[in-house]
């Protein structure tokens, strides 16, 4: 999935557009791209894991741990860094589905694996970097 496809919701481009707190995500990763694509590298290259997982919030969220802060940068939306690993291990990708998880995730070089919580739930998005 991609944020383009989150974003819409089933909604309008001008619902969207006017109301999806979504459009602030876009905006700050933007910002925040090349300081997430560092910290992917470093996590792959010490073996921390192969799977780096970005969280996107804007609230309190108790998993992993924070990278950028909204409060601390001006920005809308706070992301923490994590792992496939640690989704595992804390049940929010099932063991069974490990597999099929790691099949579907795309080139941590060229995307960053994006939890997305908001309000209604939360889902992945793999985000390009380019």
């Amino acid at each position: 999935m991609d944020i383009e496809d989150l974003m819409h919701g089933g909604a309008s481009d001008k619902e969207m557009k006017q109301n999806s707190p979504l459009k602030s995500l876009k905006l700050d990763l933007d910002f925040y791209r090349e300081s997430i694509k560092e910290v992917a590298a470093e996590m792959m290259a010490e073996g921390y894991t192969l799977y780096p997982i970005f969280v996107a919030h804007q609230h309190e969220v108790a998993l992993g741990e924070m990278l950028l802060d909204r409060n601390e940068l001006n920005t809308q939306w706070s992301i923490q860094v994590s792992s496939l690993e640690e989704f595992v291990d804390r049940g929010i990708v099932k063991e069974e589905r490990k597999d099929y998880f790691i099949k579907n995730f795309k080139s941590a070089n060229d995307y960053m694996c994006l939890f997305v919580i908001v309000p209604e739930g939360a889902n992945f998005v793999f985000f390009p970097y380019a």
